[in-house]
């Protein structure tokens, strides 16, 4: 991942986030199930959604911090 986007992914909101993670995941859901059934032309794809996935979590998970930190 480029520094470019992982900046614009820190920029964004934790409802973007969320919003973001859903859309991943739902994306990495049908694409393994794809897999399963008939192999994918790059199954590589598996691979950096999955990894998008574990990026956006964390992402939340430190924007989170700060909040309960504060507290």
């Amino acid at each position: 991942m480029k520094t470019k986007e992982k900046d614009l992914l820190k920029a964004k909101s934790a409802d973007e986030l969320r919003a973001d993670l859903h859309k991943t995941r739902e994306q990495y859901f049908k694409m393994r199930f794809r897999h399963a059934t008939a192999p994918l032309k790059n199954p590589l794809e598996l691979r950096s959604l999955r990894r998008q996935v574990a990026r956006l979590e964390t992402l939340l998970k430190a924007s989170a911090k700060p909040a309960a930190q504060g507290k």
